[in-house]
């Protein structure tokens, strides 16, 4: 009870005292999951969009691979990256193993499937619902998606925050491309993982803390921008 009291208190005191160790794991794990966040964004509205929009041969096979992306563990997308971007991989002259931008490469990798896939089924519901009075005011199936992801911006914002809550609060992935490197590539996933097994658990504790507060107002957000919607919709009608 004492190791875990002490803890606790070192902990808070860590947080509150803006312990310089603590906050520049916290700020790289903000910086790297939060680049990630916008490249998956960008690159999975787009191509879920586009699947929503037009027809194609073996578009089901596609759509079905995309939802089974949904379940990627994250230490396999870890390991790919790693073998893309070791030195004997295709990639290996690029030189960014074990940097924070081979960590962005991983997470965009990981959290572009969870927005292609709801961005998909965002956009084709509302074209089953709304399709046919956009296509009689002339706009065409690629035309009415955008439209539908300008008219659905909460929504998308939802479906952006639940990106950056998974980037965020994984470890697989990072660990193996980043290395876990003080200074260079430690988030506060991979620095619980490692204060936790050489037995500073206040450190840990702190770090498990703030990451739980960051998760907790990713929440609150994405619980207010659904309140805000349905207060949208219930005015407009």
């Amino acid at each position: 009870m004492g190791t875990f009291g002490d803890s606790v208190r070192t902990a808070a005191a860590l947080i509150a005292g803006a312990d310089a160790t603590l906050w520049q794991v916290v700020a790289l794990s903000l910086q790297v999951s939060g680049a990630a966040t916008v490249l998956g964004a960008l690159i999975g509205l787009a191509a879920g969009a586009w699947l929503a929009a037009v027809r194609f041969p073996g578009q089901r096979i596609v759509v079905g691979a995309l939802n089974t992306l949904l379940a990627l563990p994250p230490v396999v997308v870890g390991l790919s990256v790693y073998l893309l971007l070791s030195r004997s991989g295709p990639l290996g002259s690029w030189g960014i193993l074990f940097t924070p931008a081979a960590m962005v490469i991983a997470q965009t990798i990981l959290v572009l499937p969870l927005v292609a896939a709801l961005a998909r089924q965002l956009v084709a519901d509302a074209l089953r619902g709304h399709g046919e009075q956009l296509r009689s005011m002339g706009a065409g199936r690629a035309t009415s998606a955008a439209l539908i992801l300008v008219h659905e911006r909460a929504s998308l914002a939802t479906i952006v925050l639940a990106a950056f809550g998974r980037a965020i609060s994984e470890v697989g992935a990072v660990m193996i491309v980043g290395g876990n490197i003080e200074g260079v590539t430690r988030v506060m996933t991979t620095a619980i993982a490692l204060e936790t097994n050489k037995g500073d658990l206040a450190l840990a504790l702190a770090l498990g803390i703030v990451l739980l507060g960051v998760v907790a107002l990713v929440n609150l957000a994405t619980a207010g921008l659904r309140q805000l919607q349905a207060a949208h919709e219930g005015g407009a009608r």
